[in-house]
């Protein structure tokens, strides 16, 4: 079993900057990364859940692809993209409980969103967190 790095990102320039370090930190670690971006359905325009989170999806896909020749193309490291609906924190500890976490890496407005919730997140999945400024 090899070292997992699980980074969440909105696109904000902060998310990008934690996106550079867990893509520094596969590389120095030969880890594989798992980018995660959590999106929230609110207030469908016309009730149309499915186009909304259909186009907030295709806008991901879009974001990524531009990072992926920006940031991660021919950098000798494995990744993968999730797209999730729901809050941060409960979709962060729903993949730990999935999935094999060893380092989870966010950046600090993430992670001062709710503190309520990020404290229990931080109890629940037990991995270390790098927050990065």
């Amino acid at each position: 079993m090899g070292i997992k790095i699980l980074c969440t990102i909105d696109f904000s320039d902060s998310s990008i900057q934690a996106l550079r370090w867990a893509i520094m930190t596969a590389q120095q670690q030969k880890a594989h990364l798992t980018i995660l971006y959590v999106y929230r359905l609110t207030k469908p325009e016309k009730g149309e859940v499915i186009e909304m989170k259909k186009k907030i999806e295709v806008e991901a896909a879009r974001n990524i692809a531009i990072l992926e020749k920006e940031l991660m193309q021919g950098q000798g490291i494995t990744y993968d993209f999730r797209t999730e609906v729901g809050f941060v924190a409960d979709r962060i500890e729903d993949y730990a409980k999935k999935n094999t976490v060893s380092c989870l890496v966010m950046d600090k407005a993430m992670s001062t969103g709710n503190k309520e919730t990020f404290g229990d997140l931080i109890e629940h999945i037990k991995v270390p967190l790098v927050i990065v400024p």
